[in-house]
């Protein structure tokens, strides 16, 4: 049940994120907010690991495998970019939609091929009816 609340709970602060970044943007521009969203990431997370016991250390990052993985700061720096900018060209709701819609698509694909090591799934007709009643859903709140 905790996963539930810790899922939706992030739900709702990437809605919120999104929205208070592109306003944030709106007044600097896109590349200094988001430089100043990541850094600011990077000190909250250097204060929780600081106060939370210090699990991990810099130098467990040389053992990472594959190294690829590592890249996935690079991919955080450009989906802030991409919330910052289809919030502002979409608005909230419409921006969330779509992005949840890729992730969920994304992630289904992900499981379903097994992807970057994730365990793979069999291919189940119940899913793919789901994933589109998902999409129907985006359609018709869409729809004007």
């Amino acid at each position: 049940m905790s996963g539930w609340i810790i899922a939706l709970i992030s739900g709702v602060l990437m809605s919120v994120q999104g929205v208070w970044n592109a306003a944030v943007t709106k007044q600097s521009g896109i590349w200094i907010a988001s430089a100043f969203v990541q850094l600011l990431a990077l000190a909250v997370c250097i204060a929780a690991w600081y106060f939370t016991g210090r699990q991990g250390s810099v130098s467990d990052l040389i053992h990472v495998q594959p190294k690829y993985i590592l890249l996935g700061g690079a991919v955080g720096a450009f989906i802030t970019y991409t919330v910052i900018q289809s919030m502002n060209q979409l608005g909230p709701a419409r921006a969330v939609m779509l992005i949840v819609c890729a992730q969920l698509i994304a992630a289904y694909l992900i499981n379903l091929f097994g992807w970057f090591g994730a365990e793979k799934e069999m291919f189940e007709w119940r899913k793919l009816i789901g994933v589109a009643v998902f999409l129907a859903g985006v359609v018709i709140f869409k729809w004007k």
